[in-house]
């Protein structure tokens, strides 16, 4: 089978000496009218729209899509309180003026902006390389609808900006559009992206936006959206484009192995280079745990940069006993330096050592083969309970390498039987968990499965009882807090409507 290798190219300029996107500092401030002028430089426009992703990927994504679902929680820190608001998303107290809501917003908006800028100026370029400018055009799609797709997924309908900004009353929107209307968007630009872009790349190009990126995560906006049949139609495209499971659970996430053949969309980082490094080891890391947990002595874990995301005790109970996936996402804890074991659980899946000190080069994983496999085996038992057929066979090849043995009808193991549609809900939903733990997923997969409230209120009781920092009006959710507030900067400056809480 084809491998198709993916490499995100996050730096904006590309000189004619053939050195890499990689090596050079971002330029994004440029006025679009007297710049974009050549081919090159509508190229320079497209790396800075994938430039974003990086500081989304450090802070917003997980604190929205897996610490805010009951997969992990924090490291409660009395001595240093920097980081209070990412409490509050973890304990549904979060409110409009908090920091982390207004990043999350401003970023994605800075994404769409770039996007917009790509699109808007492309048809003023005389001439192309063959290909370039539907890659160009492509890319920039993907990235716009990447971008909605999480802001609708997060506050419900925001205001469609489709064109640049380019005097000062522009900056203005005409108010929120309805879910809807941001999900037409959405599928209209994945639609074409899809038809426009390359399956693959190679050398420095490797890891930009592909067609099967697009397919795949068009398929997720249509299984969001409980249209089953469209959904399948388009993961269905995905697995023809060279994919497959890479045999080892650990090698999807080593450096040194990454944008492998499961890979179909990362967020790319250097560990050499000022802005273009992760610090998910760090983040991650109990407070306490000092270089135990990252190795590097010469960075200190010992503050509010760290304690988050860490496992709750659902995710833990969560894995089946053998299954090889725990090892590799999560720990249990750490032996401190006396040697005494700290029970203090934290996310693994993301530490790998640093390249220089406190930079590491783990790219995060944003669309997967794994994933393509449990969201096709959804759609089909969505539209039809098929005992033992190509559900089953797609949910057990995940099951198998984590070194699971398969479910099927009729097992008499009760805890591998699955008797009805229903019951393969639950399966794939726990596969889901497990496989894609600590990916930004649990928190979506909650929601458009209809269980958030449910599962979220049980899971605070659970932490109540558990923890004692927690405070009593934690966890009360309700439909309305399943949606985050609008940032308040921009209820003022733009004049929106706010989320009822």
């Amino acid at each position: 089978m084809k491998r198709v290798r993916y490499f995100l190219v996050i730096s904006i300029c590309l000189c004619s000496c053939g050195k890499s996107f990689l090596d050079l500092n971002p330029e994004t401030s440029i006025n679009g009218a007297a710049f974009y002028k050549s081919e090159g430089e509508i190229e320079q426009a497209v790396n800075g729209a994938y430039n974003i992703l990086q500081p989304l990927g450090t802070e917003s994504y997980w604190i929205f899509g897996e610490m805010r679902s009951d997969n992990t929680a924090f490291q409660y820190n009395t001595a240093d309180r920097g980081h209070e608001q990412w409490e509050f998303v973890d304990e549904f107290l979060v409110g409009a003026t908090a920091e982390c809501i207004t990043n999350f917003w401003k970023n994605s908006y800075v994404g769409i902006s770039r996007a917009n800028d790509v699109l808007d100026n492309i048809p003023n370029i005389k001439s192309f390389s063959s290909g370039k400018q539907d890659q160009y055009t492509g890319e920039a799609e993907f990235l716009r609808a990447f971008h909605y797709f999480n802001l609708v997924r997060q506050f419900g309908g925001v205001p469609l900006r489709e064109h640049s900004v380019v005097a000062p009353g522009g900056a203005l929107s005409k108010g929120r559009a309805s879910v809807d209307e941001v999900y037409a968007r959405i599928i209209a630009d994945l639609t074409d992206a899809a038809a426009k872009l390359p399956a693959a790349y190679t050398g420095a190009a490797i890891g930009r936006a592909t067609s099967g990126a697009a397919y795949t995560l068009l398929g997720k906006v249509y299984l969001t959206r409980h249209q089953y049949s469209e959904a399948l139609a388009a993961l269905k495209k995905a697995t023809t484009l060279g994919y497959s499971l890479v045999p080892s659970y650990a090698d999807i996430f080593e450096p040194g192995k990454k944008n492998g053949p499961e890979s179909i969309f990362e967020i790319q980082y250097l560990g050499a280079q000022t802005g273009l490094f992760s610090t998910f080891m760090y983040i991650f890391a109990p407070y306490t745990s000092g270089s135990a947990v990252t190795g590097d002595s010469k960075t200190s874990i010992n503050g509010s940069g760290s304690g988050w995301n860490i496992p709750t005790a659902d995710m833990i109970s969560a894995y089946e006993p053998g299954d090889k996936r725990k090892d590799v996402s999560m720990a249990e804890g750490y032996k401190a330096a006396n040697g005494a074991f700290v029970a203090i659980p934290y996310v693994k899946k993301y530490n790998h050592g640093y390249t220089e000190v406190g930079r590491t080069n783990d790219n995060f994983p944003v669309l997967r083969y794994a994933d393509v496999l449990l969201m096709i085996a959804e759609c089909l038992n969505e539209q039809a309970f098929v005992p033992n057929g190509e559900a089953f066979d797609l949910l057990n090849q995940v099951r198998q390498r984590a070194g699971l043995p398969g479910k099927t009808a009729g097992n008499p193991d009760p805890a591998l039987n699955i008797a009805s549609q229903e019951d393969f809900r639950k399966a794939v939903y726990h596969e889901r968990q497990v496989e894609l733990a600590f990916e930004n997923h649990r928190w979506y997969d909650l929601v458009r499965t209809g269980k958030a409230v449910e599962t979220m209120n049980a899971h605070g009781l659970r932490e109540k009882q558990q923890k004692n920092y927690i405070p009593g009006n934690a966890y009360q959710v309700t439909t309305n807090r399943l949606l985050l507030p609008i940032p308040q900067t921009d209820i003022n400056l733009d004049n929106l409507t706010q989320n009822p809480q």
